[in-house]
């Protein structure tokens, strides 16, 4: 039977075993001058503050217990920019000294900035999501999107700093992409999920520009461009349909009707628009004929501009039906939208859509690896810190060797991934200043697709790894973690799948009739022979040449292969042009004048840890076999009621 003086004598006896623990644990860690339980005045008082809340819970077995709280130092990082060696090694080692003097004193102040003001702003965004008000007190439709005053802030930082005018101006010759870049960079992962509509106005930015800005589109490329808070736009890139993504040939519905004054009226249901809250917005549609035909297929497809609200600020035939419930980037607005007669503009040749938007979707590729090696490293960077103060098993966390090993090897990710980014920046501002050679804009065509769909998968590894360095805390909403882990974790999805830019690069390849992997190997190989004297970097030249050397043979007999056998081997190819080359980069990084031990030990690592061509792995092994192949169905629905019916 229960009493309370039996419940009385239970406690008291476990409170006595639990006093015991507390001073044999305190015992054993004087002895081994353990930090464990107690490193400062406040943690010893808490330990107190427990046995008393136990006491007090004697006397009243039913009373409230104050919150007990964790105390855990949390992990600060200082300037982005001055704790970033890698970025600054590169700078240091490419921008011609004025330049580097300049760009390095702009850096460190947007460095400062983010840290005292931007970054508050990004957790405010976190915290305030968009909000969708379809009808006014009245009954009127007013489809409003309402954002917090900190993502309209962001809008503001983002003219003022020149994250997209610095690309357009180009005060740096061909050195201004890699400034933007490295703005971006730094911007991402503060921003609030602003990165995001900033990737389709560079888009659309780069649309206009390729078009050589003619008259009807040059106030919106003022507006896009511009570095006047109040007269900045952001940009919409409105191609995905209920039938389709990335498949946009069969997937587009959308119709154009010519009007009497030359403009079009747009009418269709736009599936998934990002930063649905932007000024204007580039899209593709079909145009219909006199008998209201219209043209299947991507050569029916065509490209068109339009504001986002007319004159007065009202909706252009724009209605919204609801905004997305995302598992990330919630901070922006993703809705789904009707078009009903919207106004706009015929800005490509008829029929010429998707080579017109092209140029769009390589911006915002790059900008996806900047949003990918972003990720890593502001995970990799609080990983460090808090290893630096989070005491386990009586000793901090960077003194366990494997705990060390782990973030070790995120750190060689990062910095290929790095370097891989950079490099296609370079390209870039080669290319958009016609500095750029044949050969390199082979080579930018084909490492765009290649760097996004491998710092994608990379980035989701990383910092689900990074969030696993935390324990039970990186799992914590307020600490921040799961927001950067859930916004990268649509890296790999947004801009193309990991599929569909796998098949992209084999289209790249077939298209040039093999003219570009030339170049790779070629490139590849001056890279390597800069470290040919190195006998430190011999065992990562001498396994990345043998790589290459496999890949050169699996390339060589694709077409004897078949079609089929490519396809499936598409992915694995790409990861095997993505791990060469970012292992060919880090050596070169390795093997320049005043280089560290550091960057010595990552090019070996990343070229002796990893399998550099997968795909000469797999085919020896047969995975892209006929026979293989004709059983995944059968394997993924074995089981199922679908299996019964293949």
């Amino acid at each position: 039977m229960f009493t309370f003086a039996s419940w009385r004598r239970r406690a008291a006896c476990r409170l006595r075993a639990l006093r015991r623990a507390l001073h044999h644990g305190w015992d054993r860690c004087q002895a081994r001058s353990c930090r464990a339980i107690s490193t400062t005045a406040g943690q010893g008082q808490q330990v107190g503050l427990q046995e008393e809340q136990v006491s007090g819970g004697l006397e009243m077995p039913v009373a409230r217990r104050e919150t007990e709280t964790l105390f855990q130092e949390r992990p600060e990082t200082g300037n982005q920019y001055l704790e970033d060696a890698l970025l600054r090694s590169y700078l240091e080692a490419h921008l011609p000294p004025q330049v580097l003097e300049e760009v390095s004193q702009d850096l460190e102040r947007f460095g400062n900035r983010l840290l005292t003001k931007i970054r508050a702003l990004g957790w405010e965004c976190e915290l305030n999501p968009p909000v969708f008000r379809q009808y006014d007190a009245w009954g009127q439709r007013v489809d409003h999107i309402m954002t917090c005053s900190a993502w309209k802030r962001m809008k503001e930082i983002a003219a003022e700093e020149g994250l997209i005018a610095g690309a357009y101006e180009r005060r740096y010759s061909n050195w201004s992409r890699v400034h933007q870049a490295v703005k971006l960079y730094l911007f991402s992962t503060a921003s609030g999920g602003f990165n995001c509509p900033l990737a389709m106005t560079d888009g659309a930015a780069k649309v206009i520009e390729s078009m050589g800005v003619p008259p009807s589109l040059k106030d919106a490329f003022d507006h896009l461009t511009t570095r006047d808070p109040k007269k900045f736009w952001t940009s919409g890139q409105w191609m995905t349909e209920r039938r389709g993504g990335s498949d946009v040939a069969s997937g587009t519905e959308t119709v154009a009707r010519k009007q009497p004054d030359g403009t079009y009226h747009l009418y269709g249901f736009k599936w998934f628009t990002s930063a649905a809250d932007s000024d204007m917005a580039l899209t593709l549609a079909r145009i219909a004929d006199a008998e209201g035909h219209v043209k299947q297929g991507s050569s029916g497809l065509s490209l068109f501009y339009l504001k986002v609200r007319d004159e007065e600020e009202k909706l252009n035939g724009v209605q919204v039906q609801r905004l997305k419930d995302k598992l990330g980037t919630r901070q922006m607005a993703t809705a789904e939208l009707w078009l009903e007669g919207a106004k706009a503009e015929l800005i490509s040749a008829e029929g010429r859509g998707v080579a017109s938007i092209s140029n769009m979707l390589n911006i915002s590729r790059i900008h996806n690896v900047i949003g990918a090696v972003a990720s890593m490293r502001r995970m990799i960077s609080l990983s460090r810190e808090y290893a630096l103060k989070r005491v386990v098993f009586g000793k901090l966390l960077k003194d366990h060797p494997l705990h060390m090993q782990t973030i070790a090897r995120m750190e060689v990710q990062a910095r290929g991934a790095f370097l891989l980014l950079m490099e296609i920046v370079r390209l870039l501002g080669l290319a958009e200043t016609n500095m750029a050679s044949e050969q390199d804009q082979l080579l930018l065509r084909l490492l765009v697709p290649v760097a996004k769909l491998y710092t994608g998968k990379q980035a989701s590894a990383v910092v689900i790894e990074a969030m696993e360095s935390f324990g039970g805390q990186g799992y914590m909403e307020d600490t921040g973690l799961p927001v950067i882990v859930r916004d990268t974790l649509v890296l790999s999805i947004w801009e193309g799948t990991t599929n569909i830019l796998s098949l992209d690069v084999l289209r790249s390849l077939n298209k040039s009739q093999g003219q570009v992997m030339a170049v790779f190997f070629s490139t590849v190989q001056k890279k390597l022979e800069l470290a040919a004297s190195s006998a430190e970097l011999g065992p990562a030249v001498q396994r990345t040449r043998d790589a290459m050397e496999r890949l050169m043979d699996v390339t060589q007999g694709a077409s004897a292969r078949g079609e089929l056998t490519m396809e499936l081997a598409a992915r694995d190819f790409s990861y095997s042009l993505a791990r060469i080359y970012a292992g060919a980069l880090l050596i070169e990084h390795a093997a320049r004048p005043g280089s560290s031990p550091i960057d010595v030990s990552v090019a070996r690592r990343w070229c002796s840890h990893q399998e550099l061509c997968p795909v000469d792995t797999e085919l020896r092994g047969g995975s892209y076999a006929a026979e293989e192949s004709s059983m995944d169905s059968a394997l993924v629905y074995a089981g199922s009621p679908a299996g019964s019916r293949l």
